[in-house]
């Protein structure tokens, strides 16, 4: 991976693409005098949909095998997060992040990378490495507003007793909304409710 040498390129942020875009490092980065010179291997996770200008950035815990395998976050039929957003208005077209992106400006990542079929087994660790590399995304790509979908990880790094809502706590000078995972594990949420969440994490935009 040879980065351009523009404003604002440097070996942390080549590292947190090649994170972002499912790739894991061998061996030390090296600089060179095109760039930064990074040796990468493909990595059972999701890549990070993410760009400029977006209204919304939607950040969930960790990939599942499924996702990992489509390249769609919240893949499985069992989660209601597609149907949640459809419900919301945020987005218009089922299962596909791309559009999402392009044409809502709603954008998508995890905290951690790691691929598991539940959450319970990441590690406080994963949760806080992961939390920093969000805030230096949101820093560089400026979302309006970052929605946590899931309570875990902002619990563990942010705040123990967060519920809910807007928190107090922004993370990269951008806004945070948090709500319910829309896991099908997670049975004390419907789907009209996470639309609720959703549509009012978006309608928070027009309000900064």
């Amino acid at each position: 991976m040879e980065p351009s040498k523009s404003k604002g390129w440097g070996l942390e942020r080549a590292l947190d693409v090649v994170t972002g875009a499912g790739f894991t490092t061998m061996g030390a980065p090296r600089n060179r005098d095109r760039g930064i010179e990074v040796l990468v291997q493909r990595r059972p996770s999701l890549a990070d949909i993410v760009g400029p200008k977006m209204r919304l950035l939607l950040i969930g815990l960790n990939p599942s095998p499924a996702s990992a395998d489509s390249g769609i976050p919240y893949h499985r039929y069992s989660n209601r997060f597609w149907p949640a957003a459809l419900a919301s208005g945020v987005i218009s077209r089922d299962r596909e992040p791309r559009h999402a992106l392009n044409f809502h400006g709603v954008g998508m990542t995890d905290l951690v990378r790691r691929t598991t079929r539940s959450a319970d087994t990441i590690r406080s660790s994963e949760f806080r490495n992961g939390f920093a590399r969000i805030e230096r995304m949101c820093e560089w790509l400026k979302p309006k507003i970052a929605c946590f979908v899931g309570f875990k990880g902002w619990r563990i790094v942010a705040d123990s007793k967060a519920v809910a809502g807007l928190q107090n706590r922004t993370i990269g000078g951008v806004p945070v909304y948090l709500m319910p995972s829309t896991s099908g594990l997670n049975t004390h949420y419907g789907v009209v409710e996470l639309a609720a969440h959703l549509r009012t994490a978006s309608n928070l935009v027009d309000t900064i």
